[in-house]
């Protein structure tokens, strides 16, 4: 199992987060964020949102730091990309076979 994390760089609600992300699948994401004690409602369309506060724990717990742009591409090429809509709801997107551009 492995998932990957961004720096806190991202603003929000007075403090900084990171995104937790999954190449396999939400199964994988899912598993990973309840053994970190991060809470469903911390799931946005596609990742977790992590507080800088946790993100040193997530990391000995297993997390690969990799930097944001990583994890777009990680989303993209595992076909788990899901953007908003303009009305903020998530787009479907199309599952791709891992690797396929």
């Amino acid at each position: 199992m492995t998932v990957y994390i961004d720096p806190p760089t991202w603003p929000g609600h007075g403090r900084l987060w990171s995104h937790l992300v999954s190449d396999v699948s939400y199964e994988e994401l899912h598993a990973f964020a309840a053994r970190i004690g991060a809470p469903p409602r911390a799931f946005e369309r596609d990742h977790y949102d992590i507080p800088a506060l946790h993100y040193r724990e997530a990391v000995a717990a297993g997390a690969v730091e990799v930097s944001s742009r990583e994890v777009v591409r990680l989303l993209t090429r595992a076909g788990l990309r899901r953007r908003k809509r303009s009305g903020g709801r998530p787009v479907e997107v199309e599952e791709r076979p891992a690797g396929d551009p």
